[in-house]
């Protein structure tokens, strides 16, 4: 059985997250340099094949009304050349402040900053890969 990736996408990191092959439990994988997009999906899509995953999810940051602000359509963009570069389904799935929530989790483990730092992104693609895999949705936005 195939596993889903998650990605949490920034202008400067990129977490990645990966379930278990029943589609049940996330965890927290990897953390990606996002300055150069197209080394940037080359790394997802070896994490991809290494991980046999058969979706990808990404992150979509909406405000919290709902709306779609500048980061959101830098993420499309970002999904798009996904699309055009990847053999997969890549999918959209809310992330409304998931990495304030990551944040929150590793600030109550007692977790140092310089710690908090390193696994921020990865932590908060597993939060909203996990949310992603508990509504057992598999649609598009």
């Amino acid at each position: 059985m195939a596993t889903i990736l998650g990605i949490d996408y920034g202008r400067r990191r990129i977490g990645v997250a990966v379930s278990d092959p029943g589609g049940r439990i996330a965890s927290p994988l990897s953390t990606i340099e996002a300055s150069e997009r197209a080394r940037a999906i080359a790394a997802i899509r070896a994490l991809a094949s290494e991980h046999e995953a058969s979706e990808i999810v990404v992150g979509m940051p909406r405000s919290l009304n709902g709306s779609l602000g500048p980061m959101a359509e830098e993420t499309l963009d970002f999904v798009e050349e996904m699309r055009g570069a990847l053999d997969m389904p890549v999918r959209t799935w809310d992330e409304r402040l998931t990495t304030a929530q990551a944040e929150r989790a590793m600030i109550s483990a007692d977790m140092t900053r310089a710690g908090r730092k390193r696994k921020l992104d990865k932590v908060a693609a597993q939060i909203m890969l996990q949310s992603y895999l508990d509504n057992g949705s598999r649609k598009n936005d």
